[in-house]
């Protein structure tokens, strides 16, 4: 039994294809089969099920995966230890980030982590939550960041700040001079949303029942951006929430439609989060240190309440 042949296995399990795995092993299709044959003959069991299409895993076989997921991480991390053994900061580095922080916060760090850590290839994705924690939990993400908390037993989470929600409403609206609103000046009846999908939108519904609002079926526009929410509510269809970070950028008139909440803010929180025994420790240390130094000077709100995107 070889390292080789359980990676072989694992990407045959997560393509269900032993072609399209040999291609992202970067090995022939006759290679790769032959290795896994290989191994389930010195086991002598069947790993997959090859009548299935796609292939599927024996009942056997998803416990091999469980057990060589493990030993191939593990593996992979011999030399996380020797780099940070000897201080060396450099190397691949995947991060997951959710759409709804992407293209605010990235533009803010990027620029300067590349400058200080330039040995470190930081590789970025944008996903959404689930798709992120599934990730992590398969070794195909070092770290991540969204909002929190998500309550996985197998992750850990460092917060890096906490983001209030900020009120866009429409000319037309009742609370347009007001300095600040409450919660309850919401109408339940004319937010608009993200679409289904995006855990800020999660948030903003938690928000609405935690304050005896009416229930989800009653939230009619949804779009798949805030610029497009942004628009529909400029035509007075009706008022958005925005993160604030995605306010900075908003035009000066735009800006005139923005109402903050009066305290505690309503917020979520933004996190770092990655495995449990992730041992690229120096690297989340590094990323962490480079965006609160950032996003300090961005946000300077103390009294926040935590709505959950989950």
């Amino acid at each position: 039994m070889t390292i080789t042949q359980l990676y072989y296995v694992l990407a045959v399990a997560e393509h269900k294809n032993f072609t399209l795995a040999a291609e992202k092993c970067f090995v022939t299709q006759p290679t790769l089969s032959m290795q896994i044959q290989k191994l389930e003959e010195e086991l002598d069991i069947q790993i997959f099920d090859r009548t299935k299409k796609p292939i599927g895993l024996t009942d056997v076989g998803a416990q091999i995966v469980t057990q060589a997921k493990n030993i191939v991480n593990e593996a992979n991390r011999i030399k996380d230890i020797v780099d940070q053994q000897k201080g060396y900061i450099g190397g691949d580095f995947r991060v997951g980030i959710i759409p709804t922080i992407m293209p605010t916060l990235l533009p803010m760090f990027l620029n300067t982590f590349i400058k200080k850590y330039p040995k470190i290839n930081i590789i970025i994705e944008e996903l959404t939550t689930n798709e992120i924690i599934s990730k992590l939990k398969n070794g195909h993400l070092d770290c991540a960041i969204a909002a929190t908390p998500l309550d996985e037993e197998k992750l850990k989470e460092i917060v890096l700040y906490y983001e209030p929600f900020v009120a866009y409403v429409p000319e037309s609206s009742q609370n347009i001079n007001k300095k600040e609103i409450e919660v309850a000046d919401l109408d339940v009846e004319k937010i608009l949303l993200l679409q289904d999908g995006h855990c800020f939108r999660n948030s903003i519904l938690n928000l609405c029942k935690n304050n005896n609002f009416i229930g989800e079926n009653h939230f009619q526009l949804e779009s798949g951006s805030f610029e497009t929410l942004i628009k529909l509510s400029d035509e007075g269809l009706g008022t958005t929430l925005l993160p604030y970070l995605h306010t900075l950028d908003l035009n000066e008139k735009n800006k005139t439609k923005l109402k903050q909440f009066a305290n505690p803010k309503p917020s979520r929180e933004v996190s770092l989060i990655f495995s449990k025994n992730e041992l690229k420790i120096h690297i989340i240390d590094a990323l962490k240190n480079t965006i609160q130094g950032v996003v300090r000077g961005a946000i300077a709100f103390n009294d926040v309440e935590i709505v959950s995107p989950k």
